[in-house]
């Protein structure tokens, strides 16, 4: 199907507006993640008593649904991105109340709801609509003086900090405590409030330190100087050892039978043993290219809001796979988080979706932005120009 510029469609003006770029690099991504999760899934299904293929075909169908919520949230225009990340933002902490309620808890955490045999995280689809929320109170800042509208960054920041942390879930509560912080200075405000960011996370983690069990027993193992040679980084950190720069080959890894979580938080060690490092900088590039296209784009952006939300958001997403395999190369301490795209999935993997769909969404070309760049001088002649005529020219 051929698709002309002449076409006034829907699809036509997404098609010739969106950046096709980044839109490839994403579809790449989202292809090798099913491709290697045909590396470590079947193992730990068989070890959980399922089919071979159960996470393989979960990784495929969420696909699927998260490739067409992507596609319409990119078709969107600003305004309705921002209704659509409110909408959801309020959705999503209720479900995070209710999973503090009567939610599964897993590992001593209550972090999902069961609902018709799926089970589902609503923090993790409330990380992408709170960047664009608060992107767009911190651009209020710019444009409305009298706006309370750091107040109601703060608000937003604390209601979707303080749920996280009765879960308790420390990493998530880092990571956009993070993009808060960097949004914060992005929008212009004074750079003293970083180094009192700095003591507030300071604080924070010497807290979670002496409060929390799991984050002490994962900070201690981590420091450990002896180490621990059976712990779940020590043998993902020993996978990249085994695996060299190109790999033992599909399916002979051995990692993933020892690694309850290889399918998941240490899929990227699963990785480096039977595809080598060659492929891991492969993804390591391909996530790069994805942050650095996304962040470039916000440069040309007159929109203040677009540009802050462009900025955090690419920023959540290189941070998450960051510290992914951080954990996976034993230079960070185990922290339970998901390497987008790749790991397996349910919630995740569509919100990562809808990462890129706001991404896509709000970098796409549009005519009156460009119109706004020009000088205004410049476009009052052109159009004087014009009305006089070739004669008068």
């Amino acid at each position: 199907m051929k698709i002309s510029r002449t076409d006034r469609s829907l699809v036509a003006e997404w098609w010739f507006t969106v950046d096709r770029v980044l839109l490839s690099v994403i579809f790449i991504l989202a292809g090798t993640g099913l491709v290697l999760s045909l590396a470590a899934s079947p193992a730990v299904a068989l070890k959980k008593g399922l089919p071979a293929f159960h996470f393989v075909e979960r990784h495929v169908i969420f696909s699927a649904l998260g490739t067409l919520l992507m596609i319409a949230v990119s078709m969107m225009q600003p305004r309705q991105i921002r209704r659509l990340a409110l909408i959801v933002f309020v959705s999503g902490l209720a479900l995070m109340g209710a999973v503090l309620i009567g939610g599964e808890e897993i590992n001593g955490a209550r972090r999902w709801l069961r609902f018709a045999g799926l089970s589902i995280q609503p923090s993790e689809f409330v990380k992408p609509t709170f960047v664009v929320l608060a992107a767009w109170a911190f651009a209020e800042v710019q444009k409305q003086v009298d706006m309370p509208a750091r107040t109601i960054a703060l608000g937003i920041y604390l209601a979707f900090a303080g749920l996280l942390l009765m879960q308790p879930d420390v990493g998530q509560t880092f990571l956009i405590s993070t993009i808060w912080a960097t949004l914060f200075v992005l929008a212009g405000q004074p750079l003293v409030w970083i180094g009192v960011f700095a003591g507030i996370g300071l604080l924070g983690f010497l807290g979670a330190y002496a409060t929390l069990d799991y984050v002490r027993l994962r900070v201690d193992r981590f420091l450990d100087p002896t180490g621990d040679e059976y712990s779940q980084t020590a043998r993902a950190l020993q996978s990249f050892v085994e695996g060299g720069f190109f790999g033992r080959g599909p399916g002979e890894g051995t990692i993933k039978t020892a690694l309850p979580d290889a399918h998941t938080d240490f899929i990227f060690a699963v990785i480096a043993e039977e595809y080598g490092a060659i492929a891991c900088l492969g993804l390591v590039a391909l996530i790069a290219i994805i942050v650095l296209r996304a962040y470039l784009r916000t440069f040309a952006e007159t929109d203040p809001f677009a540009r802050l939300a462009v900025a955090g958001l690419s920023l959540m997403f290189g941070l998450q796979a960051a510290i992914n395999m951080g954990v996976n190369v034993g230079l960070l301490p185990a922290k339970g988080m998901t390497l987008p795209f790749i790991s397996a999935g349910g919630s995740s993997l569509v919100a990562t979706f809808l990462v890129m769909g706001f991404i896509l969404g709000l970098t796409r070309r549009r005519p009156d932005a460009l119109r706004l760049r020009r000088p205004q001088s410049a476009f009052k002649t052109e159009r004087g120009m014009t009305a006089m005529g070739p004669a008068a020219q």
